[in-house]
C-alpha cells in the first residue's frame, strides 16, 4: 500500500473577502488588495498551476492580488531560459564576481543589487518566517490522519486500493531524497541567439548590433564579391563549390554563452572559492539540517541590515516532522552560496513540473558589491537551463512579480525574452507586446483578442471537492447540507480564482 505522503492532496483554507494593507512598493496606507488562502499541504502540480493563474506563495501563504483594483498591479513573469542571452549590464556582474574570485578585486562605485522581490509588509519573506498575522488554530496531524481515513475509505468505496499519485508535495512534505547536484552543467548548452538589451535601453525597440561586427559583415562581403571563385581571405575551397565555402569561425569573435560567463576557468592561486550548493527544504535533510543554524544567522542579519527588522521579529520555523515524500526532484529547495568555506546567500527556489520559481534572496550585507540579486537570477537561469536537459517540459523561469508602475521592479524586463501573464485570460504574452499598454495604464489585459476568454475558469463549481467532518466530497452534495448563504459565495469566489482543474484536485477545507 503507497505510503500517506504519496496519497496526500493539496488542502487549502481559503480566506474569504479581499484583504487590504499598507503597499511596499508605492507605500499607499491601504491600496494593496489580495485574496489569500492557507495551503496546509501543496503538491507542486497544483502550485504550478495556480500561478499560472496569477498566485504566488510566502512561507504557507498563497495569494493573488485583485489586479484591477490594487494599487500598483503585479503581474507574473517567467524568462525563457532557452534563449536567453546575458545583456552587457548582467555580463557586467558575472566578469565582477570573477575578478573578486580570481584576484579579490572590489569594483568601486554603485553597488546596486536587484533582489527578486522587495520588502512588503503584507508577506514574510522565505521559508524562515510563516504568515503570523494569521491566527489559524489546526491540529495538522489529526487532520493529515481525517484526510488519509477519508481518502482510504472513498477508494475502498470504489473497489480499489490507493495508489501512489504522481503528483509531489510542494509544502507539507518537502522532504526530498534525490539531491540534484550543485547547479553546474556538465556541458555548456546551446542557445538560440536573443534580444541583449543594455541598462536603460528602450525594451520596446531591437536591440542595436555593434559598429565592429557590422564593419566585419560588410568587410567579409566584399571579400565574397571580390573573390566568386572562392578565393577569401588567403584560402582556397578545395574541391567545394563556391555557394558552400564558408570561411572557418573564430571562436573567439562568437559570444560567449551564459555558462561560459558563469563557470569560466579560475587561476590555480585564485583568491576566492564559491560553491553553490542545492539542499532541499527538510530537516531531515543532514545537509539543510547541519547549515540551518549558519543560514538562519545569515536571515537575521539580512532582514536587521536590509529590511530594518529587529531580531525578535525574524520568526525562526519549527522543525516539522512530515511523513517521507515521493523520491524525486521537485519541491522547494535552498541554493546556498558557499565563499571561502561559509554562506554568503541563500537563494529559495521551488522547482515544479514546468519551471524553476524564484521565491526569495537573502545575503550578507557586506557582499552587496558583488550584485548578488543579479548573480543569483544568472545562476537560477542557468540552473533551469541544466534541469531541461533531463526533463524536457522543464523550461521556464518564474520571476515573481513585474510591475510597471514601480521603477525599482521594472529590472525584471531586463531578462530576455519574457512573457508577461495576462490577469483576465491566464494566457503568456511577449513583454514588449504589453509595454505600450503599460505606459498608459497601470492595469491592462494583454490579450488583444476581445472574444478571448479564461479557457480554465470554474464552469462546473459543484465538482469542487470539499473536506468536511473527516470526509471528503463534492461541493454539490456539501451545499445541501449548508444553511448559510454567505457560504456560497466565498466557495465560488474560490473556484472562480483557482480555476476549474484545481478546485476539483485540491481541497478546500470547511469547518
Amino acid at each position: 500500500m503507497a505510503s500517506w505522503a504519496a496519497l496526500s492532496p493539496s488542502i487549502v483554507e481559503y480566506f474569504e473577502g479581499e484583504d487590504s494593507y499598507r503597499c511596499g512598493y508605492c507605500k499607499n496606507e491601504s491600496g494593496s488588495r489580495s485574496n489569500g488562502m492557507w495551503a496546509h499541504s501543496m503538491t507542486v502540480q497544483d502550485y504550478q498551476d495556480l500561478i499560472d493563474r496569477g498566485w504566488r506563495r510566502s512561507g504557507k501563504y498563497v495569494y493573488k492580488p485583485v489586479m484591477n483594483q490594487t494599487c500598483c498591479p503585479q503581474y507574473t513573469i517567467r524568462c525563457r531560459p532557452l534563449q536567453f542571452q546575458p545583456s552587457k549590464s548582467h555580463k557586467k556582474v558575472l566578469k565582477k564576481m570573477l575578478k573578486f574570485l580570481a584576484k579579490g578585486e572590489i569594483s568601486k562605485g554603485n553597488c546596486e543589487d536587484e533582489p527578486m522581490e522587495p520588502t512588503m509588509e503584507d508577506t514574510v519573506a522565505g521559508d524562515f518566517g510563516l504568515i503570523n498575522k494569521l491566527d489559524i488554530q489546526c491540529d495538522l496531524k489529526t487532520l493529515s490522519d481525517d484526510v488519509k481515513e477519508s481518502f482510504e475509505s472513498e477508494e475502498k468505496k470504489k473497489g480499489r486500493s490507493p495508489k501512489k499519485e504522481e503528483s509531489k508535495e510542494l509544502i507539507q512534505s518537502q522532504h526530498i531524497e534525490e539531491k540534484l547536484g550543485s547547479g553546474e552543467p556538465s556541458h555548456p548548452i546551446k542557445v538560440h541567439t536573443a534580444p541583449k538589451p543594455g541598462k536603460g535601453a528602450d525594451l520596446s525597440k531591437p536591440p542595436c548590433r555593434k559598429a565592429k561586427e557590422i564593419r566585419k559583415e560588410r568587410k567579409r562581403l566584399k571579400l565574397m564579391h571580390q573573390n566568386p571563385a572562392g578565393e577569401l581571405a588567403g584560402f582556397q575551397a578545395q574541391g567545394e563549390p563556391p555557394s558552400l565555402f564558408q570561411p572557418k569561425a573564430n571562436k573567439s569573435n562568437q559570444p560567449k554563452s551564459l555558462e561560459d560567463l558563469i563557470f569560466e576557468s579560475l587561476p590555480e592561486n585564485a583568491s576566492h572559492k564559491l560553491e553553490v550548493r542545492l539542499v532541499p527544504v527538510s530537516f531531515e535533510d543532514p545537509e539543510f539540517k547541519s547549515s540551518f543554524s549558519q543560514s538562519f544567522s545569515l536571515y537575521v542579519k539580512y532582514q536587521m541590515a536590509i529590511h530594518q527588522d529587529p531580531p525578535d521579529e525574524c520568526g525562526k520555523t519549527e522543525a516539522e516532522n512530515p511523513p517521507h515524500g515521493p523520491d524525486c526532484g521537485y519541491g522547494s529547495f535552498h541554493q546556498q552560496y558557499w565563499l571561502d568555506g561559509r554562506i554568503i546567500a541563500v537563494g529559495v527556489i521551488d522547482i515544479l513540473p514546468y519551471c524553476v520559481s524564484s521565491v526569495y534572496l537573502y545575503y550578507d550585507p557586506d557582499y552587496s558589491f558583488l550584485s548578488l540579486g543579479v548573480y543569483s537570477a544568472l545562476r537560477e537561469i542557468g540552473f533551469t537551463r541544466q534541469l531541461h536537459q533531463k526533463t524536457s517540459q522543464l523550461s521556464y523561469y518564474y520571476m515573481g512579480f513585474y510591475i510597471h508602475s514601480c521603477p525599482k521592479m521594472k529590472y525584471k524586463g531586463q531578462y530576455r525574452p519574457s512573457d508577461l501573464l495576462c490577469p483576465e485570460t491566464y494566457v503568456w504574452v511577449p513583454i514588449e507586446q504589453c509595454l505600450s499598454s503599460l505606459e498608459n495604464s497601470k492595469y491592462c489585459r494583454f490579450n488583444q483578442d476581445p472574444e478571448a476568454v479564461d479557457e480554465g475558469r470554474s464552469k462546473e463549481p459543484d465538482r469542487l471537492q470539499v473536506f468536511h467532518r473527516k470526509a471528503i466530497m463534492p461541493y454539490g452534495i456539501y451545499k445541501k447540507q449548508q444553511k448559510d448563504p454567505s457560504e456560497e459565495a466565498a466557495v465560488l469566489q474560490y473556484a472562480g480564482l483557482v480555476g476549474q482543474v484545481c478546485s476539483e484536485r485540491m481541497l478546500l477545507l470547511r469547518n
